[in-house]
């Protein structure tokens, strides 16, 4: 099974739809699911997960994190804040501190594909990128691509957006009496390059998993 993961508030933005579509087109069985409305709290280092590698604080983690361990590959999408990973991704991220003690890593080799979706372009350079990739690779995982997706940033959907001089609506297209769908940057269904880039990821992925 391959799991796929959205890291965004947003139940149907372009993470999601990335996600989903990546899902679409990979072999095999897949689950998706999507952080939006989820209640995953940061690690409070309380080390009930010492012993067996299984977290004890009940919230919504828990089920992810079943869902991790039994997934022949995971598929994570990452919204850009702040050029790091969203709260709610971040918290995914350190609770996974669970699967790595007394030399168990209950991750360990596990394919993984990264992506992070936001209106950076630099992909070397992505601190997010390098961030998941950090957590990954701390439980052993095999990250086999990671790479951008472009997406809204807030002054597209804020009202103040149109005449905000610090936000990218006024930076590209100068103060504005209204947004018009021209001003908007492209859905994931519209971003050529962005769903080539995870048809090459799932491609890898299915290489890897052939039985």
């Amino acid at each position: 099974m391959i799991l796929g993961i959205s890291g965004s508030p947003r139940p149907n933005g372009i993470t999601a739809n990335a996600v989903k579509y990546m899902l679409s087109k990979c072999e095999g069985e897949t689950k998706f699911i999507s952080l939006a409305g989820k209640h995953i709290s940061g690690c409070i280092s309380c080390l009930g997960c010492t012993k067996d590698n299984h977290c004890v604080v009940e919230d919504d983690f828990l089920e992810i994190a079943e869902l991790m361990v039994k997934a022949d590959a995971i598929v994570l999408g990452i919204p850009n804040y702040y050029d790091v990973p969203n709260a709610l991704s971040h918290s995914l991220l350190e609770r996974c501190f669970c699967f790595r003690h007394q030399g168990a890593f209950l991750l360990k080799d596990k394919p993984a594909v990264i992506f992070s979706t936001g209106y950076a372009t630099d992909e070397e350079n992505s601190q997010v990128l390098k961030i998941v990739d950090h957590f990954l690779v701390m439980n052993k995982m095999k990250v086999i691509s990671k790479f951008l997706v472009g997406a809204f940033s807030q002054c597209y959907t804020c009202k103040y957006g149109r005449t905000c001089e610090d936000g990218n609506v006024v930076k590209n297209n100068g103060i504005v009496s209204q947004i018009t769908p021209a001003m908007l940057p492209p859905k994931f269904n519209k971003q050529i390059d962005s769903m080539a880039k995870c048809e090459k990821a799932v491609y890898l992925l299915n290489d890897i998993l052939k039985p």
